[in-house]
């Protein structure tokens, strides 16, 4: 499934910065990037409880936002993409 990572993580103290650093750096060992504060993540249900555990182990409700977005393949999904950003297709052919 296609799961949609967004967050918000107050930066005013510097504890904020590193709770940023550290969420940002769950969802980039998952998924990839398409904004700053937004990541699309291609993984199955075992992963995405585990994603969605890792990253509640490092927000802190109080003050941050997190929003997970399931997209399940059953339902279908497309994506459209404008401007210089080019996302990476994990269904199509792998080419070295």
């Amino acid at each position: 499934m296609l799961v949609i990572v967004c967050y918000d993580v107050s930066t005013e103290a510097k504890a904020g910065r590193r709770r940023l650093r550290r969420v940002a750096r769950v969802c980039e060992g998952v998924g990839q990037r398409v904004q700053k504060s937004v990541f699309e993540c291609q993984v199955d249900l075992a992963e995405f409880e585990a994603l969605e555990r890792a990253l509640l182990a490092e927000i802190d409700a109080a003050q941050d936002c997190l929003r997970l977005y399931r997209l399940p393949e059953t339902r279908g999904y497309a994506v459209r993409e404008y401007g210089t950003f080019k996302s990476t297709d994990f269904e199509g052919p792998l080419v070295v």
